[in-house]
């Protein structure tokens, strides 16, 4: 049984990347309906598989159209993604909870250090007033583990928030305000100061609250109003139980058990390691779910596996996903 390497896919490295991602393709090939037949339907033996380039992305949109679950079990949690009401919402059922947990604490603790060092700030708003976020999840394990007695959320309280930055900041203290793009330009807005000891991170997430813009220009905006080098970046999805981070100009790294990969857009199945299109994403410790997802996502992954996003692709909301054609 694949649990029985959970510990390994967290310690494991590039020599053995390979190795432990065509066993867990079998595992899923075998005991996740929705790959199975994701997998038959396409012009390859799913059990002739025994390579990296051999393994199937299933397309992020069956999220949003079926159960995506890797053996029979009783969710601990639902992770669901945000939408309007126009669209219909991916669905991640999380056998393990815990799973999660090892993920973003080892993946936190290897870019940042011991959280306890941290003061922990959610600036969510957007996530907090809806149930059933991964996000959510993630930073309240932090904030908890921190110990700090200024850890916590925040909704709309700018005004306390800025008062609170500036207590930590004459104290020396490290501190992460991580938050939801368009709730950071806000605050930036209403309340720039100058952070010296603050990382300001950003998540993403302007959907109908601002008119889009650039990455690029949302770090700009921010860093003129807190007078910092640079803005984090975390890059994490609904869909998955791991996050890359990006320390500055947009790009992102993996933990070791996590890798990005690139497809053309006219040949889905036309997987480079490197180079420009549409981001695929392993992620070993979706165990339980799916690890090999095709997104939506436009990016370049770079030499030694770093890689940034630069959009969507247009209409990505209303591409079903293809087991519809296959008869699922």
């Amino acid at each position: 049984m694949i649990c029985e390497h959970e510990d390994k896919i967290f310690s494991t490295d590039s020599a053995h990347f390979e190795e432990l991602a065509v066993d867990l393709f079998h595992f899923q090939y075998k005991h996740n309906p929705v790959y199975n037949q994701y997998v038959n339907s396409l012009p390859i033996v799913g059990k002739a598989v025994q390579s990296l380039a051999g393994i199937p992305f299933l397309p992020i949109q069956c999220f949003k159209t079926h159960t995506v679950k890797t053996t029979a079990f009783e969710p601990q949690a639902v992770f669901e993604s945000s939408g309007t009401t126009q669209t219909i919402n991916s669905r991640h059922y999380v056998k393990d909870l815990s799973l999660y947990q090892r993920s973003f604490m080892r993946a936190f603790s290897r870019f940042y250090g011991p959280v306890e060092d941290w003061c922990i700030i959610g600036l969510l708003p957007s996530y907090l007033e809806r149930r059933h976020s991964s996000l959510v999840v993630m930073v309240d394990e932090l904030i908890r583990r921190s110990g700090h007695s200024a850890s916590g959320f925040y909704l709309y309280e700018h005004e306390k928030l800025h008062g609170l930055l500036q207590q930590l900041e004459a104290q020396g203290q490290k501190t992460i305000l991580i938050g939801v793009t368009f709730a950071l330009l806000d605050f930036a807005e209403k309340f720039p100061l100058p952070l010296k000891h603050t990382i300001v991170m950003e998540t993403g997430g302007m959907k109908g609250r601002r008119e889009e813009i650039t990455r690029q220009e949302v770090h700009d905006i921010l860093k003129a109003a807190f007078g910092l080098p640079a803005i984090h970046a975390e890059y994490g999805m609904t869909e998955l139980l791991s996050q890359a981070y990006a320390a500055g100009a947009g790009i992102l790294h993996c933990p070791p058990w996590m890798k990005v990969m690139v497809r053309e857009e006219d040949d889905p199945f036309a997987v480079t390691p490197t180079g420009s299109g549409i981001l695929n994403v392993i992620d070993l410790a979706n165990i339980y779910s799916c690890s090999f997802i095709a997104t939506e996502d436009v990016g370049r992954v770079y030499e030694d596996g770093s890689f940034e996003v630069q959009g969507r692709m247009d209409n990505s909301d209303i591409r079903g996903c293809s087991l519809m054609v296959a008869g699922l």
